[in-house]
């Protein structure tokens, strides 16, 4: 990122309100690109709630109303062009690049070839803060052992020197969705030991390619590795993004191991049409395929509609900023190179 020139100060008016994940629930950069600006040039956007599904959001979209935006993804190909509609918000990405072959992501192209590339493009775009590496997640097959996970993580760490500065590695969750597809493929999480072996080599690397290593809601103690617990929705990264500090509660509605900060998701489950064998998101490949048919890039809600039975609430959130911050250099924002 090009240095800031000059002392920026952020106003305090109290009109910066929440923290945007786009998403957890879907890979909206990958397959709804289009949509996601849509919603940002119109200001607002409707979000079914997963657990009463007549109840829904209205959330504002406009700058004045988002602290910061989070994407997730494994693909970002087709979001690249509209990068440049996001120069007003500060915004990071978190990007799963593991080397599964298509018998786990049968919707992902060639890691080597293309989505490796495509990381350090990305890097080269917004500056290597604003893209976490995600190995996500560690699973143990026949074809998958942990001394395979070891080569492949620093493999991809050489690959991705200077690209990023976060690893974030998380091991297989089996959670109710998934466990019975991943007994039948033969599919288990790591034994204790396996996960100590492979955060040995794994801390070491990281810090060897110039990145902090970090879990995601895990219940081990891996700092003895130079690994700590992390943050997905990082308040730490946010300050620095935007120059502020920021009052935020820890997300309640995650795993209590979770250390995000509260946010609000405007994504949809049953929608990622990509099909990776360990997704928690989608019931089933069939009903994914049926939800994500219903995709339309203008409308208000992603992969559905309302209807008159719904009871549209807008959603107000509490603005988190709590103190000034002055400064000449670290804070990116919306800047890209």
């Amino acid at each position: 990122m090009k240095p800031v020139k000059e002392p920026v100060v952020m106003n305090l008016t109290g009109r910066l309100l929440m923290i945007l994940s786009v998403s957890r629930r879907t890979d909206v950069p990958a397959f709804y690109g289009e949509w996601f600006i849509n919603r940002l040039r119109d200001g607002f956007v409707l979000v079914r709630n997963p657990v009463n599904p007549k109840q829904v959001s209205k959330i504002l979209l406009s700058r004045e109303n988002i602290d910061c935006i989070v994407f997730w993804t494994k693909n970002p190909e087709n979001f690249m062009k509209y990068l440049g509609e996001l120069y007003e918000y500060p915004f990071y990405f978190q990007f799963t690049l593991n080397g599964y072959g298509k018998d786990i992501e049968p919707g992902m192209p060639d890691k080597k070839k293309e989505l490796i590339p495509l990381f350090q493009e990305l890097s080269e775009k917004i500056g290597n803060e604003r893209v976490i590496w995600r190995y996500d997640p560690v699973l143990i097959s026949k074809d998958y052992s942990i001394e395979w996970h070891i080569h492949t993580f620093e493999s991809m760490a050489e690959a991705l020197e200077g690209y990023t500065k976060q690893a974030v590695i998380s091991f297989l969750d089996m959670y109710r969705k998934i466990s019975r597809r991943m007994t039948q493929e033969g599919i288990r999480r790591p034994t204790e030991e396996e996960v100590f072996q492979f955060a040995q080599r794994a801390g070491t690397s990281a810090e060897n390619h110039g990145m902090t290593a970090v879990t995601c809601a895990e219940h081990y103690d891996l700092t003895g590795f130079g690994i700590r617990p992390g943050s997905c929705i990082d308040r730490g990264l946010v300050e620095k993004l935007i120059g502020m500090k920021i009052s935020v509660d820890k997300d309640k509605n995650q795993r209590p191991e979770c250390g995000c900060a509260e946010s609000i998701d405007i994504g949809s489950y049953d929608t990622c049409p990509a099909g990776c064998l360990y997704c928690y998101a989608g019931h089933s490949r069939e009903f994914v395929n049926q939800t994500a048919a219903q995709y339309r890039p203008e409308a208000l809600m992603l992969c559905g509609k309302t209807d008159q039975f719904d009871k549209i609430t807008e959603r107000k959130a509490e603005s988190c900023v709590i103190t000034q911050l002055s400064f000449f250099e670290g804070s990116t924002g919306g800047q890209m190179r």
